[in-house]
């Protein structure tokens, strides 16, 4: 009995392996892709001269002739010149070529601050090159060399891109040119903590330094990004690397060679993320969309009837699943042109029309120092607050609102996250405006379900979640 199941084992074994190609999974083939695009990508290098004099400024005395000292001088200043030299920074990085007259695609950070750029083509044949323009928020650079009859790749559309897909990339890691590196798409519109305005495609290619400024390619051969950034703990690639949908890094470009610089669409709001505990305390099922904690004055919000406490959940169409979300969509908009904003407000959906406006510059917020002021009334919620003067009201540009004294270290305040100088300004959508406003909302709170507050900080205003205790 035994030696009849082996012989089955065997049979199916064998039956397992001899099973056509087309009926096992087989991984793509990118040797066409990189056959038709490997001569379009080039490699960048960026020399910034090193502003320190060389020893041949030294004010040093004429020595001698058959002066001991001379020697030793001359062997001075020839390390002084070589140590210079060698202090003139070099960066390696790369780009793609997207029109047949030179025009040529990279990063901001890969030719920042450059002096003299060197685009190096497939073919060996270098060519100094300049630096049209680049815009750092989303970190694209336009460069042009002076050549005809250039190689071009293809552009494609980023947001046809699945999570799933595979993608591959082409650059020149460490400085080894035309470096093939394939994987796929592990998420789309990835927010990074530098880069508000960018929703990066997040792959699991292999991405080095030096690959930066590169072509992301789909299986079309088509380009669907620029490689820009890495998460790494080490400085090398550890499965997680960023690169700028082609959408908009081709629009960044078009207005840098059109006006030399970058137009944004600005709402003029401060938004937050939308945690368990705040959708719960508005009334939503499930946590999404960006909260305003702040309308600013005179601005595109302000005009259209914006609230703090709104929960922005679309931007023209769109659906906005985290706040990171937002910004992108807004800069792309049109500046003067009318955007459709959807917003949760009281519970209920509103739409609401906004003209959006240009950028302006950012500004600094000016923070502010909690006065010592003698301790105020005890409250039920874990904390002790007490009466806003009215300097510190000028100079946090508030109307109102009560200032935490002192946080229970254990309690719901202390849950919550607030701490002590917070200002409260909001609780539950209504007002405080004194202590006894802050008194008679508190008193009419339910047990156990979570309520918003929202309370100004130095970094700016913010909305936290609170959950009163039972008695």
């Amino acid at each position: 009995m035994k030696s009849l199941s082996n012989h089955l084992y065997r049979i199916i074994l064998i039956a397992a392996f001899s099973l056509p190609l087309s009926a096992q999974a087989a991984l793509p083939d990118f040797t066409e892709i990189v056959d038709e695009s490997k001569n379009s990508v080039v490699n960048i290098s960026t020399k910034t001269k090193n502003k320190r004099s060389s020893g041949k400024k030294y004010n040093i005395p004429e020595l001698p002739e058959g002066s001991p000292f001379g020697e030793l001088f001359d062997k001075f200043f020839e390390q002084d010149e070589f140590d210079r030299r060698r202090r003139d920074a070099q960066s390696l990085g790369s780009g793609f070529i997207i029109s047949g007259d030179g025009y040529i695609l990279t990063n901001h950070h890969v030719i920042s601050g450059a002096d003299e750029v060197i685009v190096r083509m497939a073919n060996r044949k270098e060519y100094v090159a300049k630096i049209i323009g680049s815009d750092e928020a989303s970190d694209v650079a336009v460069l042009k060399v002076d050549a005809e009859d250039l190689p071009t790749l293809k552009l494609g559309d980023s947001d046809e891109l699945k999570v799933g897909e595979w993608v591959l990339a082409i650059g020149s890691p460490f400085g080894f040119d035309a470096t093939v590196t394939a994987g796929i798409v592990s998420a789309k519109g990835r927010s990074l903590p530098s880069d508000n305005y960018v929703p990066f495609i997040q792959t699991d290619v292999a991405i080095n330094p030096g690959n930066s400024g590169g072509p992301l390619f789909n299986l079309d051969g088509e380009v669907v990004g620029i490689n820009s950034q890495i998460y790494s703990r080490s400085g090398g690639f550890m499965g997680l690397s960023f690169a700028i949908p082609i959408e908009m890094a081709v629009d960044v470009a078009n207005q840098i060679k059109e006006t030399g610089a970058v137009s944004r669409g600005w709402l003029g709001v401060l938004i937050q993320e939308v945690t368990r505990e705040l959708a719960e305390s508005f009334g939503m099922e499930n946590p999404h969309g960006a909260l305003v904690a702040k309308v600013l004055e005179n601005s595109p919000a302000a005009e259209a009837g914006l609230e703090v406490g709104d929960v922005i959940v679309e931007f023209n169409g769109k659906k906005v699943m985290r706040s990171s979300g937002l910004p992108p969509l807004v800069g792309r908009a049109l500046v003067g042109k009318q955007a459709q904003v959807t917003v949760i407000r009281d519970q209920r959906r509103q739409n609401i029309g906004v003209v959006i406006e240009q950028l302006p510059n950012p500004t600094t917020q000016a923070a502010f120092t909690p006065e010592e002021d003698p301790a105020g009334e005890d409250s039920a919620l874990g904390m002790k607050v007490e009466a806003l003067g009215s300097e510190a009201r000028k100079r946090l540009k508030i109307e109102s609102g009560v200032k935490v004294v002192e946080v229970d270290e254990l309690g719901p305040a202390s849950d919550a996250g607030i701490q002590q100088g917070d200002v409260i300004t909001m609780i539950d959508n209504r007002a405080v405006e004194s202590i006894d406003d802050f008194e008679k909302i508190t008193d009419q709170l339910t047990s156990g379900k979570s309520v918003a507050l929202l309370v100004q900080r130095r970094a700016g205003p913010v909305f936290l979640a609170i959950r009163p205790e039972g008695s």
